[in-house]
């Protein structure tokens, strides 16, 4: 299990480091919204590259930042499944209540096409 500072960390960082490796065996690491509920992670993707590669190898790495000088690292290795039944990320309670404040909605009105 993680330790209280890894927690605590978990708990108020909005971005985690999402690694994982496709069919063709080369890696890709992006950073994503998660939602850490103390047993597991719940990340939200749409169709690409990350949902490809979870399907062909379901072993995954995250982390998190490391501060200035490259310390406070907090890494972890796991395993991930597509889980098509899972509810919408507007209907977890912990997911809406991590992200409703750094969320803005922006409406943009166009003003060419090209």
């Amino acid at each position: 299990m993680p330790s209280k500072h890894a927690v605590t960390r978990l708990k108020r960082e909005l971005v985690i480091w999402l690694a994982t490796v496709g069919r063709d065996g080369h890696p890709h690491a992006v950073p994503v919204w998660f939602w850490w509920d103390g047993k597991s992670f719940l990340i939200y993707a749409i169709p690409g590259q990350k949902v490809r590669d979870i399907q062909a190898n379901p072993n995954v790495a995250l982390h998190l930042s490391t501060d200035p000088a490259g310390d406070d690292v907090v890494r972890i290795d796991g395993t991930a499944k597509i889980d098509p039944k899972h509810p919408a990320a507007n209907r977890v309670a912990g997911y809406l209540r991590k992200y409703r404040g750094p969320i803005h909605a922006i409406r943009i009105r166009p003003t060419r096409f090209h």
